[in-house]
């Protein structure tokens, strides 16, 4: 699949406040096809298509940055939220009905599954993202004859948006806070998460919550994206996302490992 289609389905397939968030493919594609069929004015037009790219990547930083600064905040409420409802206490201090803390707890824990889908989806956001920005410099420097991806790729490797540890850290907390409270059975799902979620499919308690969940099919697709993109092929290059762990062992199988990037040394 061309990277354009798959940009379509993935923004099709994202939360629906997401939707404008992503890379202006088309329009950069559209500027490209501009400036390298006209003469005489190269020049303008590079100029033309960094400000464009400048300002992509300005927008990008910025939903990025209030996503990230969200979860953050978010991610110490939830904190707050579990360790209440893992203690079974009620407003005034004393023990909750054992069915009341039942409840709290499924509570909790589809506000847990949600949270670490968003999370994964951010990271597929920075992903797919930072891999347009490269596709287009691509047939930009293909089809004007001029070097502009290596810089301008060089600068995108510092931006907010590829910086993706922290994000990737509050990931990792979440599942380690899941495996501290939860169920094995919990912690499967979660990990499943950011290993492609097939655990889910096992889970009889876990599946008809999973259907419900919009959020976990955007997550799924968006897992689907992130496995494609950084998959070894014959495309692959300096510029390419590393790609995934192979598993190290046949429990590992199951629940594959999604590595999340680290800047890309060129």
């Amino acid at each position: 699949m061309k990277f354009g289609k798959r940009l379509k389905k993935q923004v099709e397939e994202s939360l629906p406040e997401w939707r404008d968030k992503f890379l202006a493919y088309k329009r950069l594609k559209k500027l490209v096809r501009l400036v390298s069929s006209s003469s005489g004015n190269g020049g303008r037009g590079e100029a033309a298509f960094v400000r464009l790219l400048d300002g992509e990547v300005d927008r990008i930083n910025a939903f990025f940055l209030e996503q990230e600064e969200e979860f953050v905040i978010r991610q110490r409420e939830l904190q707050e939220t579990v360790e209440k409802a893992a203690g079974g206490s009620g407003g005034g201090g004393g023990r909750r009905p054992a069915a009341d803390a039942a409840a709290e707890m499924r509570r909790v824990r589809k506000e847990i599954v949600d949270f670490h889908g968003e999370m994964v989806l951010l990271l597929n956001y920075s992903a797919i993202n930072y891999t347009g920005l490269a596709k287009i410099l691509k047939k930009y420097d293909k089809r004007t004859g001029r070097l502009l991806r290596l810089p301008f790729i060089e600068k995108v490797l510092r931006q907010p948006f590829f910086t993706t540890e922290l994000i990737s850290r509050l990931v990792r907390d979440c599942e380690a806070t899941v495996e501290a409270i939860f169920t094995s059975s919990m912690a499967t799902t979660m990990a499943g998460d950011r290993r492609t979620w097939r655990g889910c499919s096992g889970d009889a308690e876990m599946a008809p919550m999973a259907d419900q969940q919009g959020i976990f099919r955007n997550t799924v697709a968006a897992l689907a994206t992130m496995k494609e993109l950084r998959s070894r092929s014959s495309t692959y290059g300096r510029f390419s996302l590393p790609p995934m762990a192979a598993p190290a062992s046949p429990e590992s199988d199951e629940m594959q490992s999604i590595q999340i990037a680290d800047p890309i040394p060129i």
